[in-house]
């Protein structure tokens, strides 16, 4: 009797008040607005009613795809760039979702230095860069398709480029414009930009989130609940930018919260995050195919032995999502 009562008060509680299945997910850097709508779906409790305890795991020196290929995570956020270089080598990782609908990157100079007007000047100049192989092939590309010789010198500085930019220490760099370029407004830089897009770069979606195909395949229905409730989280985002700001402020450390909310506004006003009636996280085939043959035709993506892939691979199977069928 006793039992028959302990599990009727069980079948009673809410899905909230139950045992809830706990999910990890690894950031691709330190706690931003690229992740405002995971921050959104947790804070909102949209995990929380879906029957998940999600744990949004800090930035490490580990990238996320790495922490996700090795099955520390069991789901990352990730760098389109940072995805398509693990899906070069094998790993067996299936992207889920695209954050930011069309590209954010730029390339930057100081407005001052008169000897830059167009992409084709930037030949012989100072680039301050990061060390990947993609900045070659991007801004290679952009030089050549304006009538230049991608011939450059490239001084890796990482985070420190804007410092040195703005100093004029060195020519140009790449920022995001919805994070470096939003600062640099706020400590008054004067500069100026090209879109990757307007020469010879295919514009591109960022901001993968994906899982392991073990995950997909034999968690499904969790899968199915985190993305759903984490798409919720980005349309409400979406929809409420500046309400967004404010949480992602309350929640994370920012030096300066309105670097955030100038941000939100960015994204908002761009049309990054949703783009017509293109549904929220909605990954565009046709992009996701022509920038993976960027970086297979540049040379970027490379196999287990560290040489260029011989071969472009079919990557129709790159990603999937199945999980978004019932939306459209």
């Amino acid at each position: 009797m006793i039992r028959t009562l302990l599990l009727a008060a069980c079948i009673a509680l809410p899905a909230t008040a139950q045992a809830q299945e706990k999910v990890t997910i690894a950031l691709d850097w330190v706690l931003n607005t690229n992740h405002v709508g995971l921050i959104a779906a947790r804070e909102r409790g949209l995990y929380s009613d879906a029957g998940l305890e999600v744990e949004i795991l800090p930035y490490s020196d580990t990238s996320s795809t790495a922490l996700l290929a090795a099955g520390a995570a069991d789901f990352a956020y990730m760098t389109s760039l940072g995805f398509m270089s693990a899906r070069g080598i094998g790993a067996d990782i299936t992207a889920l979702w695209a954050t930011m609908q069309h590209e954010n990157g730029r390339l930057v100079y100081n407005t001052a230095n008169t000897e830059i007007t167009r992409p084709a000047d930037l030949a012989g100049k100072t680039y301050a860069g990061f060390g990947s192989a993609w900045e070659e092939a991007l801004i290679g590309t952009m030089i050549r398709h304006d009538g230049g010789d991608p011939t450059y010198d490239t001084v890796t500085l990482g985070t420190g480029a804007y410092e040195a930019l703005a100093a004029g220490q060195v020519d140009f760099t790449l920022e995001v414009a919805t994070w470096e370029g939003v600062n640099g407004v706020l400590l008054g830089r004067q500069q100026s930009s090209f879109a990757y897009a307007d020469y010879g770069v295919p514009d591109q979606q960022n901001g993968y989130i994906g899982t392991r195909n073990a995950v997909l395949q034999d968690q499904s229905p969790m899968v199915v609940a985190f993305m759903k409730a984490t798409q919720a989280g980005y349309e409400w985002a979406a929809d409420h930018p500046q309400e967004a700001a404010e949480m992602l402020i309350e929640v994370g450390e920012f030096p300066n919260p309105e670097l955030v909310r100038g941000s939100m506004q960015a994204i908002a006003e761009g049309g990054f995050l949703r783009d017509g009636d293109t549904p929220v996280g909605k990954i565009d085939v046709t992009r996701f195919t022509q920038m993976a043959q960027f970086l297979f035709k540049s040379g970027v993506l490379r196999g287990a032995d560290g040489k260029p892939l011989a071969s472009q691979s079919d990557v129709s199977d790159w990603f999937n999502q199945s999980w978004m069928a019932d939306n459209n």
